[in-house]
């Protein structure tokens, strides 16, 4: 069977302020990060065996998920960083780089290796495309969907012949010089031969170096293009948006925790909700210990973290309360994320606490 790699080394500096003291593959999705849905899928698919290169925060990741056997699969950590003046330091390798740096050390990849963005969701049917990787006796294969030629200028796009054999890449190019509506979805699937290519020791990348290389070598190097639902989280944006699709049912695969007490509301464990005095239309879920007071309301699609408190006359509307966030009475948040620190509005826009000049409040719930 296929082993699995998941890329979750950068330090995810488009998605700030989610990722100030997070990993990017830790940001929730409905109170889970999203790089547990990826692994979930994994084990779905029979992958067992998945290595995970590590930098920043790396901890974060190693904790939450360990040796990988409460989703029964085995799961191993590769460190990229150096020692300078007595500190380690993070300093990541580069995708082909990381992987490249694992061979060299274990020979790990020693089988066809399905490769996996740490910040993206996604329901692809990996049994079909390996199954299609093999069939065609690629050497690599890019895992790619159809976009909208507008836009294009959004991602790395694939030019491939009429069998699928991958020409050239353009890097987000203007819709009228695009070659192709075939976006990169940064899954790959490798034979170990692959690794061979890329340099020992060095900071490399996949997208940009190792695959022009395979390219320009004439390789058996295929594009594969099949419907599937891919999340990516590049951007606040698209974290909003991706949340937003979550909680209106969108993904199949992504059930909502808890228990629907009303059509669309979604309820934890010990929540503290006078249902008679506040307003809350869904969808909208609401973890534990959660408190609303009497003359709140909440507008969904939203999500408001365990442990959270929202008083008298705040108002929510399309947004995200990560987990111990206070509202104070009377504030209104609109299409925003907020955790104890930060809010962020869809646009990437952040307030940080204790702005004097900020005319939004919100706290610690914890004390």
């Amino acid at each position: 069977m296929a082993k699995g790699m998941i890329l979750a080394a950068g330090q995810g500096t488009r998605v700030r302020p989610l990722t100030r003291d997070l990993p990017k593959p830790m940001v929730p999705i409905l109170g889970k990060p999203v790089m547990e849905y990826l692994i979930e899928h994994l084990a779905r698919h029979g992958i067992k065996e998945i290595m995970v290169n590590v930098a920043y925060h790396h901890q974060r990741i190693e904790e939450y998920f360990g040796d990988g056997h409460r989703w029964g699969v085995e799961i191993g950590y590769s460190y990229e960083g150096v020692r300078e003046h007595g500190d380690i330091l993070p300093r990541p390798l580069g995708s082909a780089g990381g992987m490249r740096h694992i061979q060299d050390f274990s020979g790990f990849f020693d089988d066809t290796t399905l490769v996996l963005c740490g910040d993206a969701l996604i329901d692809l049917d990996i049994t079909a495309a390996l199954a299609e990787h093999k069939a065609k006796g690629a050497l690599a294969s890019v895992v790619a969907l159809e976009v909208p030629l507008e836009e294009v200028s959004s991602y790395g796009m694939v030019v491939a012949d009429a069998d699928g054999r991958i020409q050239s890449f353009q890097e987000k190019p203007k819709p009228e010089e695009a070659k192709s509506t075939l976006a990169s979805t940064g899954i790959y699937i490798f034979e170990p031969a692959v690794l061979d290519k890329v340099p020992a020791g060095k900071v490399y990348d996949i997208g940009s170096q190792l695959f022009p290389q395979l390219a320009d070598e004439k390789l058996p190097f295929f594009v594969q293009n099949r419907p599937f639902n891919w999340l990516d989280i590049g951007r606040v944006s698209d974290y909003w948006s991706v949340l937003q699709r979550v909680l209106k049912g969108e993904i199949d695969y992504m059930r909502m925790p808890g228990r629907e007490v009303k059509p669309g509301v979604w309820v934890g464990l010990n929540t503290q909700i006078p249902w008679d005095q506040v307003k809350i239309e869904g969808p909208v879920y609401i973890g534990s210990s959660v408190k609303i007071e009497p003359g709140a309301t909440i507008i969904g699609p939203a999500w408001i973290g365990h442990g959270s408190v929202v008083r008298t006359g705040a108002r929510i509307t399309r947004g995200v309360l990560f987990e111990y966030t206070r509202i104070p009475a009377d504030m209104h948040f609109f299409e925003m994320i907020v955790s104890r620190h930060y809010c962020v509005n869809r646009h990437g826009e952040t307030l940080y606490r204790g702005d004097d000049t900020a005319r939004l409040r919100w706290g610690d719930a914890r004390a």
